[in-house]
């Protein structure tokens, strides 16, 4: 069987342990990563999903925080906040920097982020096929309120400087009316058996990957059953700061809200299936008149059992839908 996840960073890549541990021995994983977290900084090219899903699926990720490297330390980042540098706000850790300068210099000699991506998975072998979502340059910024001013500000700043304690007035991914998808993309999402959703962003991990042009209309076509899980559970956001993005934007703060979000493919939008947590069991009618199956199991990835259940359960809900045609 051929699947295909888009994923963004921690939820994604901690659902795509599951899926590896259960995945029959002849099946194939390619994930289509969110890079419009991707940053400048410090003259580097940095990508934290791509990153976020390469370490952990190769056992280097720090399994307390969910990003970054294990054993970390932090020598270069508080040398510059001590040169006063401002851009210090962000967690750049010393074994980190060697994989963000090998991008960079790589990017510098004229390479795709396709082909470096592919490079520095040799050494973590993922045991996956990464790619990026495109290889070209597409940013996510946070409309606030700055004092009575309107700014736009990286999502990174958004949500490491900030702490996501603003309210959101606005999101805006900065060159994705420009981007292409990545070599591969496409295929792998036409190509598919299955595609999957895992309990991503639906904002700022999700929707950007679906905003390129070329990847929505393959969803669209693609024969496979697409089917996610929700990233709210009881009203509030599983981790990270989907709860302020979708109050921002006005979407229902509920699985039914994220789902109608993204929409069901029946009527242009992604969902075959939607996934949701037993707690939130009184939604799935609502998914239903949505135009899409849904399931109530548990979504909590507390341990690796729940995990690879979970992933169990969003295979087995995308193979009872079945496939297009």
């Amino acid at each position: 069987m051929k699947i295909t996840v888009l994923s963004g960073g921690v939820g994604g890549s901690r659902f795509i342990e599951g899926l590896l541990r259960t995945k029959g021995p002849g099946d194939d994983v390619t994930v289509i990563a969110n890079t419009a977290d991707d940053i400048r900084l410090f003259g580097l090219h940095i990508s934290p999903d791509l990153d976020t899903v390469m370490y952990t699926l190769g056992d280097g990720i720090d399994r307390e925080r969910g990003w970054g490297r294990t054993d970390e330390s932090w020598n270069a980042k508080e040398e510059l906040g001590a040169y006063g540098i401002e851009q210090a706000w962000f967690g750049l850790g010393d074994r980190d920097i060697a994989t963000h300068l090998v991008r960079t210099m790589r990017l510098q000699e004229g390479r795709t982020l396709s082909e470096v991506t592919a490079e520095l998975c040799e050494r973590w072998r993922p045991g996956v096929r990464l790619l990026p979502m495109s290889d070209d340059r597409v940013e996510t910024h946070i409309g606030i309120d700055r004092d009575g001013h309107r700014e736009l500000i990286h999502f990174q700043e958004y949500w490491i400087r900030l702490r996501a304690q603003v309210p959101v007035e606005e999101v805006v991914i900065q060159g994705i009316d420009d981007a292409r998808p990545a070599p591969g993309v496409v295929e792998a999402i036409t190509g598919a058996d299955v595609v999957l959703l895992p309990p991503s962003n639906p904002v700022v991990s999700i929707g950007p990957i679906a905003a390129v042009a070329g990847i929505r209309e393959a969803i669209e076509r693609t024969a496979a059953p697409v089917v996610g899980v929700s990233p709210i559970i009881g009203g509030g956001a599983v981790r990270g700061m989907a709860d302020q993005l979708l109050t921002g934007l006005g979407v229902d703060l509920s699985a039914t809200g994220v789902a109608g979000h993204h929409g069901a493919r029946a009527s242009g939008g992604l969902l075959d299936g939607w996934l949701v947590d037993t707690t939130d069991a009184g939604q799935v009618p609502g998914l239903q008149a949505l135009g899409m199956a849904g399931r109530a199991v548990p979504l909590w990835m507390t341990d690796d059992a729940t995990t690879d259940q979970l992933a169990r359960d969003t295979v087995e809900l995308a193979l009872s839908i079945g496939r297009r045609g």
